[in-house]
This record gives C-alpha cells, sequence and structure tokens, in this order.
C-alpha cells in the first residue's frame, strides 16, 4: 500500500531537546510509571514524528483522550548496513528527536509502539544477513526507547521477497522471546478476498516457524475498496484465511485479527469518511477483533484549499473534518472491553497423503499434482524435469506436508 510515506513531505526540522530514558513502562505527570493495556497499543494510529508536518501529541491527547501513538517507520541505513534509522535516514542509536516525543507523550501517561518497515526505503529483513541479525537491529530500537510494543509493516515490495519475509518474522519470533509481554501487530496489504497471495505467503511463513503475533492486520484500502462495506466484506474474507491457515475457529481467528485503514482520500482516490470508520470499528467491535488503528495521525486534519478533496495529501485527509476527529474512532475502539481468549496454540496439522512421486521424465500440465521432499506440489503450467521447490518463481506451487 502506497499510504504516502515515501515521497509526501519534506523531513520536518525537529529541534527537540532530548531527555534520556529507557523506561520499560510509560511515566506519567507525577513521576510514577504505569503500563497501558494491550487494547491502547492495539488503538495506536500512526504517527510520523519526523515528517509531514508532525502534529503535536500532546494537543491530540487533550482534545481526544487517546493514550497510544504508532510511530513510522524504522529502516535499514540508505547507504546500506544492518542498523536501525528512522526513515532511513537518522539512526535510531544517536536519536534525540524522536526520543523526546516520547518522553512528552510519557509525561502526560500515553505510550508508544514502533512501527518497522512500511512501503517506502529498503528494510532491515532486506539488508540484514538472517533473522538473528534482523532481531538484533529491532532490539536495539525495543532497548533504546523501552518498548512495550512493535509493529511490522510487511507490505510491497519487501514481501515480495522470501529471503527478507523470513527473516522479518523470524525476527519478530525472536523478539516476542526475548521481550515477555510485547505486544507484537504484523500489518500487510488488504485486498476484496482479504490479503492477496504474498501476504498468504507471510501468514504461512509464520505458520512454518511457529510464530503467533497478537494479530494478522490488513489495510484495505489502494485495492479498488469503495466505503466500509467492501472493508467489513475484506475483513470477513480474511477471517477466513486465518482459520484455514492456522486451523483456528472463526472466534480465536478474530481475536488474532485487525484492521489498519486510511482517513480520508487514500492514494488511489478512494473516500473513506468518519462514517465508514463507524461502520468498520461496530464491525470490529462486534467481531471482538484485536486492533483497529489507521494511517495517519498527519493526515487527521481538514486541507486548506486547493487540496480539500482535489488531491491525496500526507498532511491531511482531504475530506470535511475537524482536527482529529478520526483518533476518536480508535479512542473508542480502546474503551471497549475485549473479551479474554484462551491462548490457542497453532495445532499441528493433520497429515496429508502424498500424491504419486514426482518423475523427471514425466510431462506435467497445470493442475497435475505430485509429491516431492516430503510435500505435494501442484504444476501452474507445462513443465518437465523442473525440480518441485527449486526456484521460487517455479512451475510448482508448494501445497503443504505430506
Amino acid at each position: 500500500m502506497r499510504r504516502l510515506r515515501a515521497c509526501l513531505g519534506a523531513a520536518a526540522a525537529v529541534t527537540l531537546a532530548a531527555a534520556g530514558t529507557t523506561a520499560l513502562v510509560a511515566g506519567n505527570a507525577s513521576g510514577a510509571t504505569t503500563a497501558l493495556s494491550n487494547r491502547w497499543y492495539a488503538a495506536a494510529p500512526y504517527l510520523m514524528p519526523l515528517d509531514n508536518d508532525p502534529p503535536d501529541p500532546s494537543a491530540i491527547m487533550d482534545a481526544t483522550g487517546l493514550k497510544a501513538f504508532q510511530l513510522a517507520f524504522v529502516l535499514a541505513p540508505n547507504g546500506g548496513g544492518c542498523s536501525p534509522t528512522w526513515g532511513g535516514t537518522a539512526p535510531v542509536s544517536s536519536d534525540t528527536a524522536v526520543q523526546s516525543v516520547i518522553n512528552t507523550i510519557r509525561s502526560k501517561g500515553g505510550d508508544v509502539s514502533v512501527s518497522i518497515g512500511g512501503y517506502g526505503g529498503t528494510k532491515l529483513g532486506q539488508a540484514c544477513a538472517d533473522a538473528a541479525s534482523t532481531a538484533a537491529a529491532y532490539q536495539q530500537v525495543i532497548t533504546k526507547y523501552g518498548l512495550h510494543a512493535i509493529d511490522f509493516d510487511l507490505e510491497e515490495p519487501e514481501y515480495e521477497n522470501t529471503a527478507a519475509i523470513h527473516n522479518e518474522i523470524g525476527a519478530a519470533k525472536i523478539l516476542q522471546q526475548n521481550n515477555p509481554g510485547l505486544y507484537v501487530s504484523v500489518t500487510t496489504a488488504g485486498t476484496a478476498d482479504g490479503t492477496g497471495w504474498f501476504g498468504k505467503q507471510m501468514l504461512l511463513e509464520a505458520k512454518s516457524q511457529g510464530f503467533t503475533p497478537n494479530n494478522f492486520s490488513i489495510m484495505p484500502f489502494d485495492g479498488g475498496f469503495n466505503g466500509a462495506a467492501s472493508q467489513t466484506s475484506a475483513l470477513t474474507n480474511f477471517n477466513s484465511i486465518l482459520q484455514s491457515t492456522f486451523g483456528w475457529d472463526q472466534a480465536t481467528a478474530y481475536a488474532h485479527e485487525g484492521f489498519s485503514g486510511m482517513n480520508g482520500r487514500s492514494d488511489t482516490g478512494e473516500y473513506f469518511t468518519q462514517a465508514d470508520f463507524q461502520t468498520v470499528l461496530d464491525y470490529a467491535t462486534s467481531h471482538n477483533m484485536d486492533r483497529f488503528t489507521f494511517w495517519s495521525l498527519n493526515r487527521d486534519r481538514q486541507c486548506s484549499p486547493p487540496d480539500n478533496g482535489g488531491r491525496t495529501s500526507g498532511t491531511c485527509s482531504s475530506v470535511a473534518q475537524n482536527d482529529w476527529d478520526f483518533a476518536k474512532y480508535s479512542v473508542k475502539f480502546a474503551g471497549v472491553t475485549p473479551p479474554t481468549p484462551t491462548p490457542t496454540p497453532t495445532p499441528t496439522p493433520t497429515p496429508t497423503s502424498c500424491k504419486t512421486a514426482w518423475s523427471a521424465s514425466a510431462v506435467y500440465t497445470a493442475g497435475d499434482e505430485v509429491s516431492y521432499g516430503n510435500h505435494n506440489w501442484k504444476a501452474k503450467w507445462w513443465t518437465q524435469n523442473e525440480v518441485p521447490g527449486a526456484a521460487q518463481w517455479g512451475p510448482w506451487q508448494d501445497e503443504g506436508a505430506c
């Protein structure tokens, strides 16, 4: 999804003073410490703290009661390397500007999650050698800012890179294990069917690694959507994908499902109004979904002419609104008491019988099924003497273990 991250808005000249803190809980104004509930991290809207005319989080908190912010985006350095930066340019290790924003939010009793990835730039999963080194890079971010929550925004073009997604999912699992209580969300592209081929491959990667985050969220916009009805339909379809992938029942799948919308005019000219957000919010809460967020707070204000309604902006919504109208839906979501689901481990799949063994001399056409390497495979087109699984874009589709 485009989400105007890579090219809209020059970097803001943030000169906020540093105030070092690595507390593992959020601080309030009295100096006491308090951790937010997972519901707040699940409701945190995205905020770019260094780009797209960053709004004052204090003003948003005062106006809406919002307590949590999803700060975006941590990337690999533009010049190469496996170390975390903000936007590819500002090293996390020497950061003071974002730290000051976090300190301001925590001084008012709030907290932040940090989002990695997004649409633009080089991702750490692409730049780092393996899952362990990718996790080590993200651990620097968790440690520096004392994070309780992190979001893996896995979308194009990174999620088309099998090795990168293996690193990202592996890193997420390592961080989950090494940081008890860490809230982990995974955000990916949405389609009318729920999510596309690459999104489904990402879910299969998570299944193969035995990784279950707090939620898998889809972004139902920029894909031919038309208001809330098309979004709730996509969420229903995505729920079915989660059920079939992980062997969950419907309720468990909803308890691990999230929505990440785009307020106002999307990159492709779709419009999502306050009424659409209310409809999706009602769907999310009635189905006991785990997450409701949106891109972005930088856009949660009305444009001045000639932008209003005419083009998509990174700094305003292009729909008629009052400042922070859309943030109020996140506050509503956080205020709903969710059920306490019984943790459901990823089930061990029932073994599937193996098809006839693949033969190098046989000719196969689209739809033919064989077994090879204790997996079943289906031919996508005519093929002969091409080993199943030997090439990422080869003629064989993996149908799972047998």
